[in-house]
């Protein structure tokens, strides 16, 4: 598993999974990791193999959605000579490589039903039958798994095993997304854009123009983690110019006026509706102006998803202002 073991954070969301990990370490028990894509899964899987007794031995991976599912099998349980067509000889599966160590098992979601129920086996009994074999053997293995999947839905659904779930999950690490780290976007830009600017053998490291670091700020990130690495490596190896902050940031790749060629325009949005405002009062101008107000924030609040810095942008108002705002008419508290 070749990652850069780099923890980079603040957020309080953020150190509790991995203080959580750090303590899940110690113990022998399996570990299932939760996380949407990109927000480090592997990397904890390597911090409780490392901060482990097991840390000598060796921490073996399986992307469970990079194999076909008639081949999953012979990948954690390996294979005798003969037993399918194409074994031409006999292999060791992935318990076997880990004997003493630990396994990943990555995007465990993906395991077929069959191949749940020897790793149930496996797990229980510490036991491993290669495929083609009657010969059961005897291994020392601790179990990570990933998953972006919601597993007790599955188990729920009767598409995964629960009794599966109920041996993996002696501890369960959810890692928040990036959008929930607060402070954490700048942390991360930041030490991407100085390992970039290294990379590309600038003398000094500009940082980002405070419009360019507002949006990477404002950015949903549905890719996380790994989705902010390559925009900003990208964004600082096209600006190029080490001499003036990097003022461009480009979140989608795939942008351009020629993309559009030769397919089918997407359907035009529909207008924007008019804010339905509460009627005035029939009180002084003052009231009918806070009336209008709060109205329009309501509006542009809910058109946003309460994103409040998209809120600021698109009523022209400062965060502080927005803040001062949302207090004034009692919004401030809704959402938080």
């Amino acid at each position: 598993m070749e990652r850069e073991a780099q923890f980079i954070g603040q957020s309080t969301a953020f150190l509790d999974a991995v203080e959580r990990a750090s303590r899940a370490a110690a113990v022998r028990r399996p570990v299932l990791v939760i996380g949407e894509r990109g927000t480090g899964k592997e990397l904890i899987a390597q911090r409780l193999h490392h901060l482990s007794p097991r840390w000598g031995e060796p921490l073996v991976t399986l992307n469970c959605a990079a194999l076909p599912e008639t081949l999953i099998e012979a990948e954690l349980f390996g294979h005798e000579a003969g037993a399918f067509t194409g074994a031409t000889r006999a292999r060791a599966g992935r318990f076997e490589e880990a004997d003493r160590g630990t396994l990943f098992l990555d995007e465990l979601g993906n395991l077929s039903m069959a191949a749940q129920e020897r790793l149930l086996r496996a797990i229980e009994y510490g036991e491993v039958v290669r495929i083609g074999s009657s010969r059961a053997m005897t291994v020392d293995v601790r179990i990570v798994a990933a998953t972006n999947a919601n597993l007790p839905r599955m188990a729920a659904e009767g598409t995964f095993r629960a009794d599966l779930l109920d041996r993996l999950s002696f501890e369960v690490i959810t890692l928040p997304p990036l959008r929930a780290r607060e402070g954490d976007v700048y942390e991360l830009a930041d030490f991407y854009g100085r390992r970039m600017a290294s990379e590309l053998e600038w003398d000094r490291w500009p940082g980002f123009s405070a419009a360019a670091m507002a949006a990477l700020e404002a950015y949903e990130w549905p890719g996380n983690v790994r989705e902010l690495r390559n925009v900003v490596e990208r964004a600082v190896y096209r600006w190029g110019d080490e001499n003036g902050p990097v003022g461009e940031v480009v979140f989608d790749p795939f942008a351009s006026a020629w993309a559009m060629q030769g397919a089918v325009e997407p359907a035009a949005p529909p207008p924007a509706r008019e804010p339905e405002l509460p009627p005035a009062p029939s009180g002084s101008l003052r009231d009918a102006v806070d009336a209008h107000e709060r109205g329009l924030l309501v509006e542009t609040l809910e058109r946003l998803r309460w994103n409040q810095r998209k809120v600021a942008g698109a009523l022209g108002l400062t965060y502080d202002q927005l803040r001062h705002c949302l207090k004034k008419h009692g919004l401030h508290q809704k959402r938080e």
